[in-house]
């Protein structure tokens, strides 16, 4: 996989709605038009701005998916204090994030002020992880051009958390500014607003800030022009893997999962897909047309999640693939709970002594029992994820699984790197 820094726009016969733009803000201005901000607090703005908000359909494109509009009236109820702009983006292989700060940073920065004027927020954070010094700079380029500007009303700020996993989790992340701990917290699902001190925290990833951005200058019937009714809009997937151009594409929610595949040329037909990033799901065959939108991913065990796309070749191994992952998300946790202080661990040693042919008569036994345990008991979703990829891997590549469990030479293991971008680091690949 490319660099963020030189990550591709993969081409597209059809209407952009976020990638294009130029990077700086006189000619983002220049094309766009400044964001429509209220001059002073105007309720009238609020109402319609929520209006168009929720008549867009605009879901979270960070993982959760979870209604914008539903969000900002939380936090609004709650009395807005930051909002945060989530650019922690830990997926190794997920690029999008990354090339929307780089490339059309004001897009992302113009969303996340709409928001802050919607719910009363008095600043506009923006988190970028330590050790991303080319996504850092760009970001700091574009809030200097902005700095006491119309276009910055609300002080935005750049800040530095840790380059980990688990701390893209949003709740880590509010965490990590209020104690400087990276750390999820347990806590009711979407419906409670998270807090830094006493007031609330709005946070969104960078491409739903992007949206918003979009949809309050274009308004929600053009948003809703792509897309599906249930689930509408483009949206940004990164592809990787066996393919002759990685990159970054924007599409309608509802095209099917190989037409994305193929907008990054496989070199071969792909053997499977991954779907959704390292705690999403291995997709076979059978399922590659099927529409890349929630309802229909969720039939077949996947979801969009971070929005990402890898192929497998077929001379790849899938659970020497999901192996290697499993020992990654097992080495990402925080050490706060069992599930995966004890249980990651021990499901991706299984599976690697799977994926190697080192079966002995209770292994496979063992990987269901330790996905029951694991599965649903976690601070956060980070174990739930290692256990929908495991638990995909063998559904996916069953063939593979009984002729490993029995003995077998495996055709594809002696090829550990056919995904072409690097699934973890060397020090965790075994």
């Amino acid at each position: 996989m490319t660099s963020a820094s030189a990550s591709a726009i993969l081409p597209d016969t059809g209407r952009y709605r976020l990638l294009g733009h130029p990077t700086d803000l006189a000619g983002h201005i220049a094309t766009l038009g400044p964001a429509p901000l209220p001059v002073t607090r105007d309720r009238r703005w609020r109402e319609n701005f929520v209006a168009a908000l929720e008549a867009s359909g605009l879901t979270g494109r960070g993982g959760a998916g979870f209604p914008a509009a539903i969000k900002l009236a939380v936090a609004h109820a709650t009395g807005g204090g930051t909002v945060v702009v989530n650019a922690m983006e830990g997926e190794p292989a997920s690029d999008k994030d990354k090339l929307l700060l780089i490339r059309l940073p004001h897009l992302v920065l113009d969303g996340a002020q709409l928001l802050a004027a919607a719910c009363g927020a008095r600043q506009v954070m923006v988190c970028v992880p330590t050790g991303r010094e080319h996504v850092a700079g760009a970001v700091s380029v574009a809030l200097a051009e902005r700095l006491g500007t119309t276009h910055a009303p609300v002080p935005e700020l750049l800040v530095r958390p840790p380059d980990r996993f688990v701390a893209g989790e949003e709740s880590a992340l509010v965490q990590w500014v209020e104690t400087g701990a990276s750390r999820p917290t347990f806590r009711p699902e979407k419906g409670q607003a998270l807090r830094i001190g006493r007031r609330a925290a709005l946070v969104h990833n960078a491409e739903t800030l992007a949206h918003v951005a979009m949809i309050a200058r274009t308004g929600p019937d053009a948003f809703r022009v792509h897309g599906l009714l249930e689930d509408p809009g483009t949206c940004l997937v990164t592809i990787s893997g066996a393919v002759a151009q990685p990159g970054v594409v924007e599409v309608d929610r509802g095209t099917p999962l190989i037409d994305i595949a193929n907008r990054a040329t496989p070199m071969q037909p792909p053997r499977a897909l991954l779907v959704g990033g390292y705690g999403g799901a291995w997709v076979g065959p059978a399922h590659f047309t099927t529409p890349y939108a929630s309802l229909s991913l969720r039939a077949i065990g996947a979801s969009a999640g971070v929005g990402m796309v890898v192929v497998l070749g077929p001379d790849a191994c899938g659970l020497m693939e999901s192996a290697r992952i499993a020992h990654y998300l097992a080495g990402q946790s925080v050490g706060q709970c069992g599930p995966c202080v004890y249980g990651l661990p021990a499901l991706a040693d299984d599976m690697t002594r799977l994926a190697h042919g080192r079966v002995d008569a209770g292994l496979l036994a063992r990987l269901d029992r330790r996905q029951r345990e694991v599965d649903g008991r976690g601070a956060c979703r980070h174990p739930d994820g290692a256990v929908n990829l495991v638990r995909s891997a063998l559904h996916v590549f069953a063939a593979d699984v009984d002729a490993h469990a029995h003995g077998a030479a495996c055709a594809h293991r002696d090829e550990p790197t056919q995904l072409r971008f690097p699934p973890v680091p060397k020090k965790a690949a075994q």
